[in-house]
């Protein structure tokens, strides 16, 4: 389990705004390597958040994606795709949809990769695989993981095959890095800046940071009035909520490691002194030494090489865009895809670069390689739920899902002056912001919605449901501190010392001393109000029982445990019951027709033969009846569901359909109305 307080941030650097498409291809190319690792796919609108309901595997890798399987190539798929229920998907029917969907991108790949190979043709560097076999290597090593398993973590995080992780992002970064070289050797003062920030002193410091001078003057004075009370003055006064959340604690500030002034500034004070209003862009900070940190007992020629190598690695970085720009601009594209004209008179062609043309062949092969097993699950969930509603004898009209549309910008607020949806407005910010084209959004997302909403029907709502979830909403919830542990035994003995002084200025003490999650550490226990039927009915019952004051005993929650100091009540929301029934009521229709959707989708498709060419796979169907009836709600995600808190009076926020292994995109309504 889980348990986090969520909050916004604010930092004290600003980072630049969005680059070009291929300024973007290149900064994912040349992250530095613990980004490899941490970097987590990007998802394409709530569609494939439908993936964890769709998947009959058993034995799916446990967390992050599942390792890519070898890619498909046209060669290797015969005529017939997949077969669903005996209904074919033709192989030309897949390469057709992976050129649609994904053919922009991947061509800017090829034309990105094109590029860089003919620069290195000119001056004779040459890329073998062997060198890319050791880049890998180094980097396994770099984190003292096998090669095997590190192209296993990159596959499961980022989603990328192994033959795609070598040409499209070692291959061009080991090329550019070899088109850089001349300008990527460290000077002496580089080396010795670079000793300083990672071995040189450092200064222990809390900081409050202020929006404008005027502000900073206000809250300096007082801190120079009482600066043992810095810690409250930054839980009160800073716009920087990390910091101001930790009673004004920053890392250790270093030199060379951020804006000179502020680092100057941190330098000359002394351990209790607090500083003058420093100026960091649009921010005005005030710090406060808690003391120094001596630098660490190394010489620099120990550490020389080691140095030398982190210089060398971010220059090449910094001179690989340079050079990679000042490629882009010499190169001359011409760009055939999309453009029926130039198509028209060259339908081989799907780009030329400096003359040498991209086959459409070779982008066609390329999306295979890349999309071709999960274009082929679209293609496959889309079939299920046409032979669905061929059996039930529904149709879908243009009218379902322009209502679908509608209720999709008006459950998420995009309304006109007149309170109606806005709907232009919403398609242009879900296929803008989320880079779907509208075609794709109306196939995957939208027209999925509307079948299966039409194939369970509307939910039944009991006077029960209504009774929850008005209490959810606007019932009192219950004020309290907790203490997270990750052992029982710890718990006891947290317990123990919180039963000696149950206070909550001690309470807080504890938790800032020994919970194991950082938010409630941070926050000295804090946690936001808890509401009835939240879905942990145990955590529920025993907060509830709680008096202002009272300590609770220690509590299971999955794998932790938590100790509960109560706070006393909020007030209930004056509200008549009559006068928001309708909205409870649509919103529990929501849930609890969602929770009917997945579960039917998923009984849909364990109950169907699916022989699947492209990934290598067959099922049978699990039961006798291909095509199930609406199923019941499961009580236990049932109730979790219903009792999601609403905002207000007003429709709250979506939760995750039921969880499942990844397999595929599938409609959207299981977590959310179209395009959520």
């Amino acid at each position: 389990m889980q348990i986090t307080v969520h909050s916004s941030t604010q930092t004290v650097h600003s980072s630049p705004q969005g680059d070009a498409p291929r300024q973007r291809w290149f900064q994912r190319l040349v992250r530095p390597p613990f980004r490899e690792v941490a970097a987590a796919l990007v998802v394409v609108g709530c569609g494939l958040a439908w993936r964890h309901v769709t998947s009959v595997d058993a034995d799916a890798a446990p967390a992050g994606k599942p390792a890519p399987a070898a890619a498909p190539s046209k060669d290797t798929i015969p005529a017939t795709a997949a077969l669903v229920n005996g209904a074919e998907i033709p192989r030309e029917q897949l390469i057709v949809e992976c050129v649609a969907r994904y053919g922009d991108s991947v061509l800017e790949t090829l034309i990105n990769h094109r590029i860089i190979e003919q620069a290195c043709q000119k001056i004779g560097i040459v890329v073998t695989d062997a060198h890319v076999d050791a880049e890998i290597e180094t980097m396994a090593a770099r984190f003292q993981v096998p090669k095997d398993q590190w192209i296993q973590l990159i596959g499961r995080e980022r989603g990328i095959a192994e033959l795609q992780y070598r040409t499209e992002i070692v291959w061009p970064m080991l090329a550019l890095r070899q088109l850089a070289h001349s300008q990527s050797e460290p000077t002496e003062e580089e080396v010795r800046q670079e000793f300083e920030r990672q071995f040189g002193p450092a200064v222990k410091a809390r900081i409050i940071v202020s929006r404008t001078q005027q502000d900073a003057e206000k809250v300096l004075a007082l801190a120079i009035a009482a600066p043992d009370d810095f810690g409250g003055l930054a839980r009160q006064h800073s716009v920087d909520v990390t910091s101001a959340s930790a009673n004004g604690w920053v890392q250790p500030i270093r030199r060379h490691t951020g804006v000179p002034e502020f680092e100057a500034a941190a330098f000359s004070l002394s351990q209790g002194q607090v500083s003058p209003v420093v100026r960091v862009a649009d921010q005005f900070i005030i710090i406060k030494c808690e003391g120094q940190l001596p630098a660490a007992e190394f010489d620099l020629a120990e550490v020389r090489d080691q140095i030398s190598s982190v210089i060398r690695d971010q220059k090449s970085r910094q001179a690989s865009g340079e050079v990679f720009r000042s490629l882009q601009q010499a190169s001359q594209v011409e760009k055939l895809l999309g453009n029926p004209q130039l198509q028209a008179a060259r339908p081989d062609v799907a780009a030329v670069v400096n003359g040498t043309a991209i086959s459409s062949e070779a982008l066609a092969e390329t999306c295979l390689k890349r999309h071709g097993l999960e274009v082929t699950e679209i293609l496959i969930t889309r079939a299920l739920i046409d032979q669905a509603l061929a059996q039930q004898r529904l149709t879908i009209t243009q009218a379902d899902i322009d209502r679908e549309i509608a209720y999709g910008a008006m459950t998420l607020g995009f309304l006109k002056d007149d309170g109606t949806p806005d709907t232009k407005a919403w398609l242009e910010h879900v296929t803008q912001q989320q880079e779907v084209p509208i075609r794709h959004y109306l196939e995957d997302i939208v027209r999925p919605t509307v079948a299966l909403k039409k194939l369970v029907g509307p939910a039944s709502i009991t006077q029960e449901d209504l009774d929850k979830a008005f209490q959810a909403t606007f019932g009192p919830r219950a004020r309290c501190r907790m203490i997270v542990l990750d052992t029982q035994k710890r718990a006891q003995e947290v317990w123990q010392l919180a039963r000696q002084n149950p206070t909550s200025e001690f309470f807080g003490d504890l938790a800032e001393r020994y919970s194991v999650d950082q938010a409630t550490q941070t926050l000295r226990g804090e946690v936001p109000p808890i509401q009835r039927y939240g879905g942990q009915p145990a955590l529920e019952r025993e907060v509830f029982s709680l008096s202002q004051g009272e300590l609770s005993g220690v509590v299971q929650v999955a794998d932790r445990f938590l100790v509960l100091f109560g706070e006393g009540f909020t007030e209930p929301v004056d509200v008549d019951f009559k006068e928001v029934r309708s909205e409870l009521e649509q919103d529990i229709q929501d849930k609890k027709q969602r929770i009917a959707m997945a579960e039917y989708f998923t009984r849909l498709r364990q109950g169907s033969a699916i022989d699947n060419f492209v990934a290598g796979t067959s099922q049978s169907p699990a039961g006798r009846s291909g095509i199930p009836r609406a199923l019941p709600a499961a009580g236990r995600r049932e109730a979790q569901e219903l009792a999601t808190p609403r905002a207000g009076s007003r429709i709250g926020p979506r939760s995750s359909a039921p969880g499942g292994s990844a397999s595929g995109v599938v409609p959207a309504s299981a977590t959310a109305p179209a395009g959520r």
